[in-house]
């Protein structure tokens, strides 16, 4: 029914900028607040950033000054601007979504499939 979809990860030097867009389709009635989670390889999965529908913004502290996390509230998506980017960004990022699919229903969670950040040299 509801279906997040990212863009724009790969390959990118240290030092290096990527973004990261996602974008919500479906069945969708409204979207609450909408983020940014990321899993590296043996470690947890954890936030990075979250955005909510006022745009108020939170930040993981090791991503503090480097990522800028925006959205479009008239397309769905949300954005990721990450920069000066570190081998220890390298994660496969997930979207995340708050959604109501109809005004009788509570807001669900949604996750995209995740796009894979690498940074190295």
């Amino acid at each position: 029914q509801v279906r997040l979809v990212e863009s724009g990860g790969g390959l990118v030097q240290p030092g290096g900028s990527l973004r990261l867009s996602c974008a919500a389709s479906g069945s969708i009635f409204s979207i609450n607040a909408m983020g940014w989670h990321r899993q590296a390889p043996g470690k947890q999965r954890e936030l990075v950033a979250s955005i909510s529908n006022s745009s108020g913004t939170h930040y993981a502290d090791s991503v503090k000054g480097r990522f800028t996390i925006s959205r479009d509230n008239a397309k769905n998506t949300v954005y990721l601007q990450m920069m000066s980017l570190k081998p220890e960004d390298t994660a496969v990022y997930y979207c995340t979504a708050q959604v109501r699919i109809n005004i009788r229903t509570p807001h669900d969670y949604y996750w995209g499939q995740g796009t894979q950040v690498t940074v190295s040299s």
